[in-house]
């Protein structure tokens, strides 16, 4: 099953897709309560009688988990409500020591907000609507692997709960996988220009939900939903999406009914399989939190918070192009994080030739630190290296060749390209006419055959010459010089 079979345009059905994401924020203490938020701590030690729900405890909340969850509401285009309240979530789980999760409902902190994504064939925009963001804390973790007596009990983890986080609910203006996955991108990416969190997958900082349904194409009314529960990759996200449609399309064409339902993702299968019939929001008995006071952020607070807005990515993406003269793609790749993104503006910034900057952030730096492994905060090439090294190609200085070449040294000896540069003598690429003529003679009169075939008509052999005379001149010779001199001693 694949995503063309349920979503191409004329077939019969189309889907319909709506994201619920979990996001923790990157607070130091619990939302309602002083115990710890680090991850990976023993079992069972970030916890106080307010986690575990000890009778008599009382919930504060902390002021740095509001700010935070106004921040990313603000920066999702969300209205953020003057006057929100918190209500009880009622529902009995093992990791749930109180039966009963403190959350947000029918007034949430924000509403009405949207992320743009790049639309089938990156013309235009396609607008995906947030519903609301709002506050929640988060459950304990049950543990089903890892201890001797696994397969007969549960371990239950409670250093989690009362972890704050922040639920973004999308509406369902998703109709393809894909769609689904650069939501989730997009999502990410301003999630952590604001810092509010980390948004590791791996630590469950950032987890998603999927609700799926599959309509007749055409139809207005909505198909019944699917929520896909539990996935830990985007890439499996789209997989489990695609699986999900496909699967639903065919129960319906072969006479059976959809039932609202939650279902697991296999990876290894990729598959889901049904976990248990999905809950409404009735069975959930939510009523007013009673020992929380209505929580409100004020237009005075609003403004201090709208302060600490950075320059969000697609803004900063539309000013690169603007100010550096690169191209949407390159301002894409160099605002993937913050860190990239500051670091490129450093050296476009220092150097003649910003889009040589970019060309050599992107070709040189990155394809090197993917080989390695690492990331750009730990590139032994400096942005202001980077600079240096543009400038001294701009100039004619050095060669693409000797670049590499240097870059190479600088990986290899974890040091930066202007330390390298001078090690090496501050080499140069020779222009002297005379001196790469001898070179060419002597590569012309080692090679007879390809000057026949040049002459024959195969003017392509002229990288060979040029490859040569580099070689021979240890990459020092400058090609554009090395090309015209050949063309003439070859006419």
């Amino acid at each position: 099953m694949t995503t063309a079979v349920s979503t191409a345009a004329g077939t019969a059905f189309e889907a319909v897709i709506g994201l619920e994401v979990h996001v923790q924020l990157l607070t130091a203490t619990k939302i309602f309560c002083s115990c710890s938020t680090r991850f990976g701590a023993p079992p069972n030690t970030n916890v106080c009688p307010v986690c575990l729900g000890m009778p008599g405890a009382l919930p504060v909340l902390n002021k740095k988990a509001v700010e935070f969850a106004t921040l990313a509401a603000m920066a999702l285009k969300c209205s953020v409500r003057e006057t929100s309240i918190f209500a009880r979530k009622n529902y009995f789980y093992p990791d749930l020591p109180k039966g009963y999760q403190i959350s947000q409902y029918d007034k949430p902190l924000a509403e009405h907000g949207f992320i743009e994504i790049p639309s089938p064939g990156g013309v235009s925009k396609k607008r995906i609507g947030i519903t609301r963001v709002h506050l929640e804390e988060d459950a304990g973790k049950s543990l089903h692997e890892g201890f001797a007596d696994a397969a007969q009990k549960t371990a239950i983890d409670l250093n989690r709960t009362g972890v704050p986080l922040i639920e973004i609910v999308s509406e369902p203006d998703m109709a393809t996988p894909d769609e689904a996955y650069e939501y989730l991108t997009r999502l990410k990416e301003i999630i952590l220009y604001t810092g509010v969190s980390d948004c590791n997958m791996e630590e469950g900082s950032l987890r998603c939900d999927a609700n799926v349904s599959v309509r007749p194409r055409g139809q207005k009314e909505l198909g019944t939903k699917a929520e896909i529960k539990n996935v830990n990759s985007f890439r499996f996200i789209r997989e489990a999406l695609e699986y999900e449609i496909g699967r639903q399309i065919e129960v319906i064409e072969s006479g059976g009914k959809i039932v609202q339902e939650t279902r697991l993702y296999n990876s290894t299968e990729g598959k889901t399989y049904s976990m248990r019939s999905k809950e409404q929001a009735h069975d959930y008995r939510y009523f007013p939190e009673p020992d929380l006071l209505p929580l409100v952020v004020n237009e005075s607070w609003k403004t201090e918070i709208a302060k600490l807005l950075p320059e969000l990515p697609e803004v900063r993406r539309q000013r690169m192009v603007e100010e550096y003269g690169i191209t949407e793609y390159d301002a894409q790749v160099l605002t993937a994080s913050i860190s990239l993104a500051d670091r490129f503006e450093s050296a476009a910034k220092a150097a003649k030739n910003p889009k040589r900057v970019a060309n050599l952030v992107q070709g040189e730096l990155m394809g090197r630190l993917k080989a390695k492994g690492i990331e750009i905060e730990q590139s032994p090439i400096s942005m202001e290296g980077v600079a240096v090294s543009a400038d001294l190609v701009e100039a004619g200085t050095i060669s693409g060749k000797m670049l590499k070449d240097l870059y190479d040294l600088s990986f290899e000896r974890g040091k930066d390209f202007s330390l390298i540069y001078e090690d090496e003598g501050r080499p140069q690429q020779s222009s002297d006419t005379s001196a790469l003529e001898k070179i060419i003679d002597e590569v012309l009169a080692a090679n007879p055959k390809q000057i026949e075939q040049f002459r024959a008509g195969k003017t392509t052999v002229i990288g060979f010459f040029v490859g040569q005379v580099m070689k021979a001149s240890k990459g020092q010779a400058n090609p554009q010089v090395v090309n015209e001199l050949l063309m003439k001693k070859l006419a």
